[in-house]
This record gives structure tokens, C-alpha cells and sequence, in this order.
């Protein structure tokens, strides 16, 4: 028998990401989750893949760290009241829960004043027990972290403000 926040985690996989439909069974149990059928699709320029794990995993406790690979969509231009082309925000590419460090007691992997380059790792992701390291994609000092730490953030949330360099 599934338990419901595990249904309410598979309700959200399927939200997240570009499949169609989940179908799982566990012992006697099974659970069937479709998207709207007759629905049109709405797709963005380049969709956040998101790793599936198995419910054995889930169910398990295992976690797996996936890397984000994020699209150019993540980097957005800071609105005109910043008064500098120079600064960006650095957005979510997906829904989840916004980690500022890889465990409780370590220090953030950046922070106000932190240079950065595009590869560098400025913060985790966990969407449905997946842990998605997500990159800057872009050169720069951080200005200021505009989410806080546990956080749920949504799809094209700011994370970071960013100013570029080159």
C-alpha cells in the first residue's frame, strides 16, 4: 500500500517533468497517474530534465544527486530598476526545495560578495528525493541570495542576483 505523501510525490513528478503518464505497482498495490488527456501541452524553449528514480529507491530512503543541466532560460536580465545591463538573476529551473548548502552544518556553496564562474555550483534543488546540483551558467560576483534556505521556490523563481563579468 502506498502511503500519501508518496502518491503526493508522484503526482509531482509528473508535474515536473515531460512524462505522459507514471504507472507503479508494489506488491498488491498499483497507482495509475496521467496527465489531462485532451490537454494541450505547453512547452518552454528548452524543458528542465528531471532523473526518475524507482519507487524501490524512494521507498528505500536512497537519494540520488543528479546534476541540472540548466538551460539558458535560467539567466535572465535583472529588471531596469537595477540601472546596470551588468546584472542578472539566476532562476530555478524547476519546482523544489532550495538547499543553499550540501548539509545542515556545512557553509553555503556561495554567498553575497562570491565570485563566480559558469560552472560554479551555487546551490542544490531537491525535487522528489532528488537532489539537482544547479550551476551559475554565467560569470560574475553575487550580489545577493533572494531566496532562504528550505525554501519551496517555483519554476523561474530568482534564486541569485548576479552581476556579470566578462
Amino acid at each position: 500500500m502506498f502511503k500519501i505523501h508518496e502518491i503526493r510525490e508522484m503526482i509531482k513528478l509528473v508535474d515536473e517533468t515531460s512524462i505522459e503518464q507514471l504507472e507503479i505497482e508494489e506488491g498488491d498495490s498499483k497507482v495509475l497517474i496521467q496527465r489531462n488527456v485532451g490537454a494541450v501541452p505547453v512547452f518552454t524553449k528548452t524543458p528542465a530534465v528531471v532523473p526518475i528514480t524507482s519507487i524501490n529507491e524512494i521507498s528505500k530512503g536512497r537519494v540520488q544527486v543528479a546534476a541540472a543541466k540548466v538551460t539558458e532560460e535560467k539567466v535572465h536580465k535583472a529588471p531596469k530598476s537595477e540601472n546596470d545591463e551588468n546584472y542578472a538573476k539566476i532562476v530555478s529551473p524547476m519546482v523544489g526545495t532550495f538547499y543553499a548548502a550540501p548539509s545542515e552544518d556545512a557553509a553555503p556553496f556561495v554567498k553575497s560578495g562570491d565570485k563566480v564562474e559558469e560552472t560554479t555550483i551555487v546551490c542544490i534543488l531537491e525535487a522528489m528525493k532528488l537532489f539537482n546540483e544547479i550551476e551559475a551558467e554565467i560569470n560574475g560576483e553575487i550580489v545577493e541570495v533572494l531566496v532562504e534556505n528550505g525554501q519551496l521556490v517555483e519554476y523561474g523563481q530568482p534564486l541569485f542576483l548576479v552581476k556579470q563579468t566578462s
